[in-house]
């Protein structure tokens, strides 16, 4: 091989690494997700590219569109009172309700952040179920218990758990009992399908109950 063939071979090289480089970099800078808190995204520190904003949901802020969850953050930490607007069209978490940290990972459009990823987080709580009623003993005692105060404890039924928002949240049974639990806060980490929990509110007159708190029932 001459040497005019080889330079030209090593100027054809260098240009493929170089556009290699580009494009990789390129791709890089697309998936990499700039972390903001909600403050600053309401600043517009957001720009056209990829952010990730972590804020509690704002109590009674979501509705649904369609498939599309819409809903209002804040900053964690309280400093400050600026609140993001939020959409998202993926799958809901069971955890997600009021005051849930909901991480949001999209981008910012019009003051809107449209998401394409969402992950909760809320931490874990734990109740004892001394003094609970059964589900069955609620039932039983129903025309004495609408509209007062009650501990109830009880698994929750596979196939019944719902994200917030929903007709009914789960179905709460024991004993061979059942009823549905109305309950639009942040379930806390580790509760699922068949889970063990106690759950604290009232029975309403059309057979439901309406929880103001829902926990795992507290082991020992």
């Amino acid at each position: 091989m001459n040497s005019a063939m080889k330079r030209k071979l090593i100027i054809a090289t260098l240009i493929i690494v170089v556009v290699v480089i580009g494009v990789l970099a390129f791709v890089g800078a697309g998936g990499v997700a700039k972390t903001l808190s909600v403050s600053q995204a309401v600043a517009g520190e957001a720009g056209s590219g990829k952010v990730q904003v972590s804020g509690k949901v704002v109590d009674d802020s979501y509705t649904y569109e369609g498939n599309t969850l819409c809903f209002t953050i804040g900053d964690d930490s309280g400093s400050s009172n600026a609140t993001l607007p939020v959409r998202y069209d993926g799958s809901v978490s069971a955890t997600f309700g009021n005051g849930v940290t909901a991480i949001c990972t999209g981008k910012v459009v019009d003051g809107v952040l449209v998401a394409s990823e969402m992950v909760t987080k809320c931490p874990s709580k734990y109740e004892s179920a001394e003094g609970a009623l059964t589900v069955e003993s609620l039932l039983e005692q129903s025309s004495a218990m609408v509209g007062k105060t009650a501990k109830v404890a009880g698994y929750i039924k596979t196939g019944t758990l719902q994200p917030a928002g929903s007709a009914a949240r789960f179905t709460l049974y024991s004993q061979g009992k059942e009823i549905a639990v109305h309950f639009d806060g942040a379930l806390p980490d580790g509760i699922g399908e068949e889970s063990s929990v106690v759950v604290t509110g009232s029975l309403g007159s059309d057979g439901t109950f309406t929880a103001t708190d829902v926990a795992s029932e507290k082991v020992g």
